[in-house]
């Protein structure tokens, strides 16, 4: 397929961290003005330094989190860093995004968790409101964008990561780690509801990011029992870096809509539990589920590549071709658009290229990430939008 015409496409970026996508001269500026100290101060040094386009592991990727989210500690440079990304989707036809990120990461004295969450509202806002207002947008011509914000709770976190964790392990000083872990997701949890419902932003879920092993989704439930009942979306960071279980916790525990990553879905080699025996029947019953429930898998392609060894040389080794062989519902997603050196539209390229999709199957997939959103409005309004999402591809697409 012609890149130009994936550009062309709808697309929507389910899975995207603010935090993980900043432009570097922004980052470099933000930095600079808030004396935050950078291994360098161009972007070709911070490339070669920091922002690989190859990675040696986990550890190697997220170490650029540090810089980033050191520079996004004030409303300003919150609210910058969400225009912009919105800006950026919107020059490569992703017209629906869900943004997401972890606001205590960013709490400060005098600047609380919605004060954060209220920054990044009025970001991507101001961008909606400048891609919306254009001719082509107003005659129908162009499909409006839309963006919505998913707060992310962490599995792991230590008081050094931010002021905003200090606070809760300060708060109960006696108590185990695990319990400031659950009631730090809970506060997250308990601050989306009221946000969305209350305050009207664009809050529409809630996601569990963070290390697997050793700290299992169902010390989360509380936090997403709160978001179920706000009929919050639900998604889930599973599956990433532990197994099948994991994904089956995320589901059964936390009432998951969505699945992050889902990289090891049909892997019964990292099946670890005791109890059960038949690793085989175990995998093939979760995929079976998820595939009747349409429950959603985000793929990030290139963000695994980058994070799993065993992938890192070959594509055609992502299950990404089992998930499509199964009917499973799938969405492209960039996870970080500048930690990865990735888009939507070369996620999509990377995919065509090593899987072989159809005009069809390009069109399905993207059409998924339409369906499975969690739209920040009325069931009506998310069907009348879809509609134009899927008119717009065909007219695209009039063969597939």
């Amino acid at each position: 397929m012609d890149p130009g015409l994936i550009r062309r496409l709808p697309k929507t970026d389910l899975h995207v961290h603010l935090d993980g996508s900043l432009r570097l001269p922004t980052l470099i500026e933000l930095a600079r003005e808030r004396s935050v100290s950078l291994p360098s101060e161009t972007p070709e040094g911070l490339e070669e330094l920091v922002f690989r386009p190859r990675y040696r592991d986990l550890n190697q990727y997220l170490e650029g989190f540090r810089y980033t989210t050191a520079a996004l500690q004030d409303a300003e440079a919150l609210e910058r860093a969400a225009f912009e990304l919105a800006e950026d989707c919107q020059a490569e036809g992703v017209r629906y995004v869900e943004v997401r990120f972890a606001p205590q990461l960013h709490v400060q004295p005098g600047f609380d968790l919605e004060a954060v969450v209220r920054a990044v509202d009025r970001g991507l806002r101001r961008a909606t409101a400048a891609f919306n207002g254009r001719p082509e947008v107003a005659s129908g011509e162009e499909l409006p964008f839309a963006a919505g914000i998913i707060l992310c709770a962490l599995r792991f976190f230590r008081p050094e990561f931010s002021v905003g964790y200090a606070r809760l392990f300060e708060a109960v000083p006696e108590a185990p780690p695990a319990e400031v872990y659950w009631a730090a997701s809970l506060e997250v949890a308990r601050a989306a509801a009221r946000l969305r419902r209350e305050q009207g932003l664009l809050v529409v879920g809630l996601d569990l990011a963070g290390q697997e092993k050793g700290y299992p989704a169902q010390a989360h439930r509380r936090a997403y029992q709160v978001a179920h009942e706000a009929f919050l979306g639900k998604t889930v960071h599973a599956g990433e870096d532990y197994g099948p279980e994991s994904i089956f916790q995320a589901i059964g525990d936390l009432h998951a809509d969505r699945i992050g990553h889902g990289t090891w879905l049909f892997d019964e080699r990292k099946i670890t539990s005791r109890w059960i025996k038949d690793r085989g029947r175990y995998v093939e019953d979760l995929a079976e589920f998820i595939a009747d429930k349409r429950i959603t898998i985000e793929v990030c392609l290139t963000s695994n590549q980058q994070t799993v060894p065993e992938l890192a040389n070959d594509l055609h080794r992502h299950p990404f071709g089992e998930m499509r062989r199964r009917r499973l519902s799938t969405t492209f997603c960039t996870d970080n658009r500048l930690v990865s050196h990735t888009t939507v539209s070369h996620e999509v390229e990377r995919a065509i290229e090593a899987f072989h999709l159809t005009d069809r199957e390009v069109r399905d997939i993207l059409i998924y990430g339409f369906k499975r959103s969690f739209f920040p409005g009325t069931y009506l309004e998310k069907r009348s939008y879809v509609r134009k999402a899927i008119d717009l591809a065909d007219r695209l697409l009039p063969s597939s």
